[in-house]
């Protein structure tokens, strides 16, 4: 990469210590921006430092990022990414969240704001371009959110907010944040880490403009991304993601048979076919709503004003937890966004309680857990106490650890991993833990995108799965969506890159730097102790098979096979055979190596 010149970055960084009631201006080296881009890659170099403090502890930085591409004409570029060690897992926790908190904190100046400190009282964060207020939040306590957003609006015109809801307030490990009503910063226990911090919201509003290097050149960029991402029949297609939402995936999950039922025991939900996402838009009318500077407009709002479920809350709270009503999907996906709950969490960790207690969840118990989980009262508050530790935490407090269907005590989304080996083997390898967008093998394996690959194999899929995982960090360190990659790929916007920055940069500088990323997470995760024994899936996996159909067994993961591809994926990766970072990759990818230990021995 080459290019003297500092454009699509603001060169600052606001840093606000709640507990000291302080506010100051970081500025790194340019060189820290061509490294790590920003969003993902900035937040994990600004908690790099710190990533060994207990979750819960008030120096614990929760960094909200922007990247180069934000608040510019290139598609996708609305988002932002959050950053912290997550309360649930202990891992590294981030998650991207939609709406226009990335626009506007672009706008507004600012690269990241990194939050630390605990206030002594429920506070809100305001950022008007340079102007950022602490203010007394404490009149919003308990409010949902999105009684907190109705309450913002009435004095804050235009700009966006980001808001935790009660689950935050009443210690909930799985608490997200909720980002101008209908989105979310869903995984890992974000919220939970901002409520331990007594922060409420956050409120920013830019005026400014990004300054671009080559604007003819990013026009160029961006026409070939809107021509790719029209021929998709995944995205804008009559059945794809503009239409149906994320939802159009459903009856493909069903009709592979990989739709996790009644907490992975099968993967095959009778019925399924009237609960598809035909299903909710003949039922609900839903308009089309998406983030900034989003063509696609993937997310869904009900007639009624109500956000309609993404893909994995319509699986999760029907086959998973063994309900038909869709109805109370939509009850608890509203009561889910309003407390501010991850429902891919929530729902999983129902379905965990359900097959330990052995008893069925009727709707009104499922809303009155959900209830229990978020605010610590009601009739489930004691049960749902208990949820709210995550279900890694609460099946072994049954002494069943082994019904916790998690990776690193993060929930598995609503894939079911015999269906699909490279899923298998992301889920695994994934440093946030039970996740299927670092790599999202479905990509290839059910959508044949760029070009399928045999599901029932794990051929390959080392090097494939560290490759995806490359490129969507460095898709989340620029700021885009994943979703566009079903049709652009990283030499488009690798064009965009060099036009908004003036950087010439290839497809394989920007897969170098999303290594970067990928390692310096894998670098956090090992001092804290993590290593081959977390990289691994629940045993149910590996000893039951799935639920068959005519012509299409599914079998259960081989364990030796599984094994293999693990061990293929860390020597690609860099890493020792007990999945350890070495001091040669990290010096390779110019990462610091902490002090006082040898190769191989980080987290030991």
């Amino acid at each position: 990469m080459a290019g003297p010149r500092l454009f699509g970055w603001a060169g600052k960084i606001l840093r606000v210590d709640l507990g000291a009631k302080t506010q100051d201006v970081l500025r790194l080296p340019e060189s820290v921006y061509r490294d790590y881009l920003g969003g993902k890659g900035l937040g994990g170099y600004l908690l790099r430092d710190h990533a060994t403090l207990p979750p819960g502890h008030p120096d614990l930085p929760l960094v909200i990022a922007v990247g180069p591409l934000n608040a510019t004409i290139a598609p996708t570029s609305g988002r932002c990414h959050l950053t912290t060690r997550s309360p649930l897992t202990g891992a590294v926790a981030d998650s991207s969240a939609g709406g226009r908190l990335g626009t506007e904190l672009a706008r507004a100046g600012w690269d990241a704001i990194v939050i630390v400190g605990r206030a002594e009282r429920p506070t809100g964060i305001e950022i008007d371009d340079e102007a950022v207020r602490v203010v007394d939040a404490s009149a919003l306590t308990g409010l949902d959110t999105h009684e907190v957003f109705a309450r913002l609006r009435e004095r804050r015109k235009g700009g966006s907010i980001a808001a935790t809801g009660p689950a935050a307030e009443s210690g909930c490990l799985f608490a997200s944040l909720i980002v101008d009503t209908h989105h979310a910063a869903g995984r890992c226990g974000l919220g939970s880490v901002a409520g331990g911090k007594n922060l409420k919201y956050l409120a920013v509003r830019g005026t400014g403009r990004r300054k671009v290097a080559d604007l003819p050149g990013l026009k160029t960029a961006r026409e070939d991304i809107l021509r790719l991402t029209a021929a998709s029949p995944v995205l804008l297609g009559q059945h794809g993601f503009s239409c149906f939402g994320t939802g159009s995936i459903f009856d493909l999950m069903d009709s592979r048979r990989m739709m996790p039922t009644d907490n992975f025991r099968r993967t095959r939900f009778p019925g399924a076919e009237g609960l598809n996402a035909y299903a909710y838009k003949q039922r609900y009318q839903p308009r089309r709503h998406g983030c900034q500077g989003c063509h696609v407009l993937c997310k869904k709002i009900a007639a009624d004003g109500r956000s309609m479920p993404e893909f994995e809350t319509m699986s999760h709270f029907t086959a998973l937890i063994g309900n038909t009503d869709l109805e109370l999907v939509l009850k608890a996906n509203d009561l889910c966004n309003r407390l501010g709950l991850d429902t891919i969490s929530a729902g999983s960790t129902l379905a965990c309680h359900r097959e330990i207690s052995g008893q069925d969840l009727t709707g009104e118990r499922v809303l009155e857990l959900l209830t229990g989980m978020g605010t610590g009262v009601g009739p489930g508050a004691e049960l749902g106490l208990a949820l709210a530790k995550g279900s890694a935490n609460y099946a072994a407090s049954m002494g069943r650890p082994e019904l916790s269907m998690s990776v690193k005590g993060l929930e598995l989304p609503a894939y079911d991993p015999r269906g699909a080996y490279g899923m298998a083997l992301a889920y695994a390898t994934s440093a946030r833990g039970g996740c299927h967008l670092r790599a999202y093998p479905i990509s290839h394996e059910i959508l044949r995108k760029p070009v399928a690959t045999d599901r029932f194999s794990f051929s390959g899929k080392a090097r494939i799965v560290k490759i995806a995982e490359d490129a969507n960090a460095c898709v989340d360190s620029l700021i885009a969506c994943k979703f566009l990659f079903f049709a652009a790929s990283l030499e488009e916007y690798a064009r965009a890159f060099s036009s908004v920055t003036g950087v010439a940069a290839t497809t394989h500088d920007l897969l170098v730097i999303g290594e970067r990323v990928d390692y310096q997470e894998r670098l956090m995760n090992a001092r804290n102790g993590f290593s081959a024994k977390d990289d691994d899936l629940p045993a149910r996996f590996f000893n039951e098979e799935g639920t068959s159909g005519p012509g299409l067994p599914i079998p259960p993961v081989p364990r030796e096979d599984f094994l293999a591809a693990r061990s293929a994926y860390y020597r690609i990766r860099g890493l020792t055979p007990d999945g350890l970072p070495t001091r040669e990759t990290a010096e390779r990818l110019g990462l610091p190596w902490p002090s006082g230990l040898a190769s191989g021995e980080v987290g030991r």
